[in-house]
Formats: C-alpha cells, sequence, structure tokens
C-alpha cells in the first residue's frame, strides 16, 4: 500500500517548475484554510466559548509549540546547497525537538490546571491540539528535504494530503459525536482524531516517499547534531518570539478577555493567513535562486530580484487594505450568517480592527521577506536583536491595550509589532547589503 502512495506522490513526467509551484500553491492553500474551516465549524457546532478555545489551542498555543518542534531551521535547511549535514543530522534534531516541544506542552498546561487558569477539559484539548501541531512540526523535515533535493512538489502534496485526512477526522468526529456527547467531551475527541490523522499522515505521505529519492543521506553525525542546535538556536529563538510578538494579542485576550473574545478575535484575524500564504506564494520558489545570487556574490542581481517580489507583496497589501475598507462590513456580514442565528453585529462591530490586522498582515509579509533575506546572508544575531526588542515591548504593551480597548486594542498592537518587525528587518538587510557590496 505504501509503495502505491508513494508511486502516486512521486511524479516523473512534467516540468519540474510549474509541478513545484502548483502543489506548493495547493498544499499552502490547503493549510492556511484548515484553520478557517476548522474555527468556523468548531464556533458554529460548539459554541461561541469551546469554539474560543479552540481557536487559541490550534491557532496560538499550538502553533508556539510547533515552532518549538520547528526550531527554525526550514530556510537553514532548504538552503543547504552543500550538504553541510545530512538528512539523518536533521532528522536527528528534529526528533529532538519535537520531544521537547511535546515537553514544554505538558510542563505549560499542567501550570494552568494548578494554578487554575484552565479546567483540565480545556487543558486537555489545547493539549492535544498543540499534539496536532508538533507532528506537523515534525513532519516538516521531510517537507524541508524533498525542497533541498529540487522536489517542492512533493512538499505541497503532503501538506495538501496531510490536512485534508485531519481537516475529514475532525469534521467527521465533531458531526458524529455531536449527537450523543456533551460539547467538552466532542471537543475532546475531534482534537485527538485530528492528532492520530496526523500521525497516520506522516506514515502515508512522507515516510513513504523519502526512501525512494536519490542522494538522502540517513546517516547520523552526533557532533553534526549538536553542531545543528549551535548553528540554528538563535534562530529557533527567533522564530520562537516570532510567533509569541505575531501572537501576543491573542494571548493578552486569552488572559485578560473571555474564550469567546478569543474565538472572535481568530475569526477576523484570519486574513492574515491568506495574505501570508499569497505572500509564500511568491516568496518561497524563489528562496533557492535567491542563495544562489547571494553565494555567487552576484549582489544587483540579488537586491533587483528582492525588490520585485517586496513591490509584489507591497501591491498585494494596498489591494488587500483598500478592499478590507470598503468591502470589510459585507464579508464580516457573512461569516456572521455562516456562524449561525445568535451572531448577528459580533463581528460587524469589529470593522475597524478587522482594516488594522489585515495592514499588519502585509508589513508581516513584507518583515518575513526580509527575514529570509538576513538567514541567506546567515545574520541570525541581527535577526535575533530585531525580534528580542519587539517582544519586550509586546509583553508590555499587548496586555495594556487589550485590557483599555479589548479587540481593537489587540488589533492595534498587532499592527504596531508587525510595523516593528518588518522596519527592523530592512534597515539591517540593506546595511548588510550595501556592507557586502563596498
Amino acid at each position: 500500500m505504501l509503495k502505491r502512495i508513494s508511486d502516486f506522490l512521486i511524479e516523473s513526467e512534467g516540468p519540474a517548475e510549474k509541478k513545484n509551484v502548483a502543489w506548493n500553491m495547493a498544499g499552502s492553500l490547503c493549510y492556511a484554510l484548515a484553520s478557517i474551516v476548522l474555527s468556523f465549524l468548531a464556533m458554529r457546532m460548539l459554541g461561541d466559548d469551546l469554539g474560543g478555545i479552540f481557536a487559541f489551542g490550534f491557532s496560538t498555543f499550538g502553533q508556539q509549540m510547533f515552532t518549538v518542534a520547528y526550531y527554525g531551521i526550514r530556510p537553514f535547511q532548504i538552503t543547504d546547497g552543500t550538504g553541510e549535514y545530512t538528512f539523518g543530522d536533521y532528522l536527528g534534531h528534529r526528533i529532538l525537538t519535537s520531544g521537547l516541544a511535546i515537553l514544554a506542552a505538558v510542563l505549560y498546561l499542567a501550570g494552568t490546571v494548578l494554578v487554575g487558569t484552565y479546567s483540565p477539559a480545556k487543558a486537555g484539548a489545547v493539549f492535544l491540539l498543540a499534539l496536532y501541531k508538533i507532528i506537523d512540526g515534525f513532519a516538516d523535515v521531510y517537507e524541508s528535504e524533498f525542497q533541498r533535493q529540487g522536489s517542492l512538489y512533493l512538499t505541497g502534496k503532503s501538506n495538501t494530503f496531510r490536512t485534508i485526512l485531519s481537516v475529514g477526522v475532525f469534521t467527521a468526529v465533531l458531526v458524529v459525536g455531536k449527537s450523543f456527547m456533551d460539547g467538552e467531551a466532542v471537543l475532546l475527541a475531534a482534537c485527538f482524531g485530528a492528532a492520530a490523522a496526523q500521525i497516520l499522515g506522516v506514515v502515508l505521505f512522507n515516510l513513504s516517499v523519502i526512501g525512494r529519492l536519490p542522494g538522502i543521506v540517513w546517516k547520523r553525525h552526533p557532533e553534526k547534531i549538536k553542531k545543528l542546535f549551535q548553528n540554528t538556536t538563535l534562530l529557533f529563538v527567533s522564530v520562537f518570539l516570532d510567533f509569541y510578538i505575531f501572537s501576543a494579542a491573542k494571548y493578552a485576550i486569552d488572559g485578560h478577555v473571555s474564550d469567546a473574545a478569543s474565538g472572535y478575535f481568530n475569526l477576523i484575524f484570519m486574513p492574515t493567513s491568506v495574505i501570508y500564504l499569497v505572500a509564500n506564494f511568491v516568496i518561497r520558489p524563489f528562496l533557492t535562486r535567491l542563495t544562489v545570487l547571494w553565494t555567487e556574490r552576484q549582489l544587483p542581481a540579488f537586491r533587483k530580484l528582492l525588490g520585485k517580489i517586496a513591490a509584489i507583496i507591497l501591491g498585494l497589501t494596498v489591494l488587500a487594505v483598500g478592499a478590507a475598507a470598503l468591502l470589510g462590513k459585507w464579508v464580516l456580514r457573512i461569516m456572521e450568517l455562516i456562524l449561525g442565528a445568535g451572531y448577528e453585529g459580533t463581528l460587524t462591530s469589529c470593522h475597524g480592527a478587522f482594516v488594522l490586522i489585515v495592514l499588519g498582515g502585509g508589513f508581516y509579509a513584507l518583515g518575513n521577506l526580509m527575514y529570509y533575506a538576513l538567514v541567506i546572508m546567515r545574520c541570525q544575531k541581527r535577526i535575533f536583536t530585531v525580534y528580542g526588542i519587539t517582544a519586550a515591548l509586546a509583553v508590555f504593551l499587548a496586555p495594556a491595550m487589550v485590557v483599555r480597548w479589548e479587540i481593537l486594542g489587540a488589533a492595534g498592537a498587532y499592527l504596531c509589532f508587525m510595523a516593528l518587525l518588518m522596519a527592523g528587518f530592512t534597515i539591517h538587510g540593506v546595511w548588510v547589503y550595501w556592507r557586502e557590496k563596498r
């Protein structure tokens, strides 16, 4: 069975670049839509409080634990064109980071139960959602290797089929369980089913394929795994802080408002996923090319390509903000209709926050482009500096703004943090470029 699946996944015909772009788009689209679809389903079928718990567990805490498993290493792995580390080295590293992520989730959630912040049921659901995301982070080591080997389309296929499988299982359990279990039990069962489906997806769509690619070296070198930690720890801390900054407003709402407010904010936050998705459509296919241009010291060509990508993202941001300002209330009203009776006015009252979030999403996409540029330049310390300063501000500013203005304050805080990241990365990127050009 696994051989048949791998035969289906591996294509031997067709232009490689077209396959890579098409399947990368499909995988990214499915991945982004999963959060949107599942959030609507959870809130519509379980109510705003349980739906808010799902939204926080899936899109915030779970994703934070994903960053621990992921360790910020994907850009490092896919740009390791000289083969400094084997796939076995990267795999050994990812096994350790995934274990650390599980341990961190257990300790944090156990603490929330002991101090009375979370009920055992809420902590259980959030842990299962974190486990779902940690498995996703583990799968990334295979998908990064697919891209390093020039088969980005396999990454896209894995993302597509794993996401469809896990979303399908979550939905099925939710629909079936709703008829004979209470809301908390249904949420726990659906989260468990989704995590189990993720494990199956890794077996079917990653393990079945990786061994059939040429050039895969499984041998592990303990000293190189240790060196990987040394070389990427700043990247990990940077990515961890990046997601904390990205989610600081969500953490503040979870801590200072309510589960329902978490759910509402997550829904109006969804455009950021679409903006990030579209930006990745533009950025990811060119990362290898940008790496080659930089390592071969073709600096004017590097700057020109980076500028073109930035211009496209900036243009899309202007369009998105304009659309949010003009059509945002209509979009939010449709979202209320999807949620069902009783939600009238809950989202349309957040139109101002919605526009701020869309603008912040555009800044985040531009900042992400410059982040990748700094990774290619191997400027981890500069990346860490920007994240460190912004995270320190977020710790104090996000709760203060949320306590005062609730959802609007959360949106304003998000916009401020994304603008700071974009400005910081851009300033450092320009400085390093002109220093190298001299």
